[in-house]
């Protein structure tokens, strides 16, 4: 069985900024996590080890212990900011600068009297951290969630880890929809996202199933799960190389491998190696 891996796949620049500001930390259990630092439970055990205590993503109400508080890779808004600042927590921010990015995006909008659609995952931390500072908005996951809304102007951002024919499709549905509103689109989704998918998309036509290494909460992860299955093509998400189960692997001659943005260098590898093992 022959392994191919994508050519842009794994840890992007922002959760490589992250990771390499947290080393910098010298006493970890004075800092708590706001969330998880990426989607990622390899990285957070090895944090919760040296040290760090961390914020549940869904337990951010509750006002962290320690006098440092780290806002993680996928940020938060400018009120969660105020809240923490006021309560005399010292932020260590490491936002992606492309979530900046889509932030600065929304609140451009918002400031021009437009109403938000924001393409992403309801719920998700990132989308959470935008919507939060906007007044009128909606979460728009799939075509079939865009409405005709009473809104002259209508401006749509993206969750930086969306999927770019999915936006594509959104954007096309809310113009059909909408006729007589003004609408403005900024394209948010971030470019190590579009490589990834670019990147798989590339070896669909190839393999006979495809492995794809990612944590179960990582959104860009799942996207690339959802492109295999698009495009009719097996898909195998692990965790690391211990998931793999050679039956799975059962006359392919061909497999591909790719890994979600906050999946590190070793586990690409120690999968890579398993699969290489793997003699059907």
């Amino acid at each position: 069985m022959e392994v191919v891996t994508a050519e842009v796949a794994g840890m992007c620049f922002g959760v490589r900024d992250a990771l390499a500001a947290l080393a910098e930390i010298d006493h970890p259990e004075r800092v708590t996590i706001f969330g998880e630092l990426v989607h990622n439970p390899i990285v957070s055990d090895r944090l919760a080890r040296r040290g760090f205590v961390t914020t549940g993503e869904n337990d951010r109400e509750r006002l962290p212990e320690t006098d440092i508080v780290l806002i993680t890779a996928h940020g938060v808004s400018d009120r969660e900011r105020n809240r923490l600042r006021s309560a005399g927590k010292t932020l260590v921010d490491t936002t992606c600068p492309l979530v900046v990015n889509a932030h600065r995006a929304a609140i451009a909008l918002r400031d021009r009297g437009f109403h938000l659609l924001v393409v992403g995952r309801p719920g998700h931390v990132e989308v959470r951290g935008i919507v939060e500072d906007l007044p009128s908005f909606d979460v728009i996951e799939r075509v079939e969630d865009v409405q005709t809304y009473p809104h002259y102007k209508l401006g749509i951002i993206c969750q930086t880890t969306a999927r770019a024919s999915d936006v594509a499709a959104i954007r096309t549905a809310v113009a059909e929809r909408n006729p007589s509103a003004e609408i403005e689109f900024v394209d948010t989704v971030c470019r190590p996202t579009k490589e990834h998918q670019r990147s798989l998309e590339n070896l669909l036509t190839r393999v006979d199933a495809m492995v794809v290494v990612g944590g179960p909460n990582s959104n860009n992860t799942r996207e690339l799960v959802k492109l295999c299955e698009e495009r009719g093509v097996r898909a195998i998400r692990v965790q690391s190389a211990a998931e793999l189960d050679p039956e799975w692997f059962q006359g392919a001659r061909l497999v591909g491998l790719t890994a979600g943005t906050s999946t590190l260098d070793e586990t690409i590898a120690e999968v890579r190696e398993a699969l290489q093992s793997i003699n059907m």
